[in-house]
């Protein structure tokens, strides 16, 4: 029997054969392995209830390890490539796929949407009309791509395609604007909602968090609901293969910097350019030249020109032609952070 080799991607959720459903990471895996966070798991305390189980959420990314290593260390790993130890499903285990693109098709065509599912595809079809994005580039991911959600749950659309990206960004910036627009900003009560909950996991002073999330327009409110909005490249525009570079811990630092080139801080991963990087404590390096995150929560967190400090953890990247510099990774502690200090 041939062995299905699956192509994911960062948005995607995939399901394994004991019925664990995993978060997809990245745009870049390991041969026959994606690597994916633990997001739900049959509980039956569980909240969430989908073909007569129940499912418990994981939140912090401590939990999810705390969770896998008790009960299913197989989805544990050391890449090393990556350098680091991983979570992650090979493809024997796969059992689902759930791609949002497709999620988007099924609604549309779908008759009896509940109330959630039927605000997430009007919201999906503004951004298509306003942004002049084809639904085959527009995706619902979340509790609603695995059939999860509650009345509670957030509305969590994806983007695919760097052109794409930037139009749905500044309609939904102007949108924002408008006045009777079922798109608004967030309120700072509402910040401050989003901070208590944030900051669970991702420390920073909430006058400097309410400072940079106002004025992001990938979030909001959707007639009343929250809604994110995930950017992604295309497959075609994503130019690095796994093995590509090497990457290895280095140690963990804080830095000041200014912003440098910002084309790629919308996505996630999203990705900022520095210079006049000054190492502020840990470990000292050089040269430390960009900042990245896997995690939403730190894109269009500053623009070029802009000046920041950050603490995370800090990479050595290995490039093929024997090219070696730093980089500082967001989002794996409670305690990293980046501060935009031009705001």
């Amino acid at each position: 029997m041939k062995l299905k080799v699956y192509k994911a991607r960062e948005g995607d959720f995939l399901e394994t054969r004991e019925g664990l459903i995993f978060d997809v990471k990245g745009l870049v895996h390991p041969p026959r392995k994606i690597i994916a966070y633990l997001r739900y798991f049959e509980d039956p305390l569980g909240t969430r209830k989908r073909g007569g189980k129940k499912y418990s959420k994981v939140y912090s990314l401590s939990d999810r390890e705390r969770i896998l290593r008790e009960k299913f260390p197989q989805y544990l790993f050391y890449d090393p490539v990556f350098g680091e130890n991983m979570q992650g499903v090979p493809h024997t285990q796969v059992s689902k796929l759930y791609q949002p693109a497709e999620k988007v098709s099924c609604l549309l065509s779908k008759d009896d949407l509940d109330p959630l599912e039927s605000l997430a595809v009007e919201f999906v079809e503004i951004v298509h009309d306003a942004a002049s994005v084809r639904f085959s580039k527009l995706g619902i991911s979340g509790s609603i791509l695995v059939d999860l959600h509650t009345e509670d749950s957030d509305i969590d659309i994806i983007v695919y395609g760097r052109e794409n990206c930037i139009r749905a960004y500044e309609a939904l910036g102007t949108l924002m604007q408008e006045k009777c627009s079922p798109v608004s900003a967030y309120s700072t009560e509402d910040l401050k909602a989003l901070y208590a909950f944030r900051s669970k996991d991702t420390w920073m002073p909430l006058e400097d968090f309410i400072k940079v999330e106002r004025r992001k327009s990938s979030q909001g409110k959707f007639k009343g609901k929250d809604f994110f909005v995930r950017f992604i490249l295309d497959w075609d525009e994503v130019n690095e293969k796994y093995g590509d570079r090497l990457y290895s811990r280095a140690g963990y630092t804080r830095i000041k910097a200014k912003i440098e080139d910002d084309s790629e801080s919308m996505f996630t991963p999203c990705r900022y350019a520095l210079s006049d990087v000054e190492v502020l404590s840990g470990t000292a390096a050089s040269p430390i030249r960009e900042i990245v995150s896997f995690r939403g929560r730190f894109a269009k967190q500053a623009e070029k020109g802009e000046h920041i400090v950050a603490q995370g953890k800090l990479e050595k990247v290995a490039e093929k032609d024997g090219t070696e510099f730093f980089r500082l990774v967001l989002g794996a502690k409670p305690f990293d952070f980046m501060i935009n200090k031009s705001l």
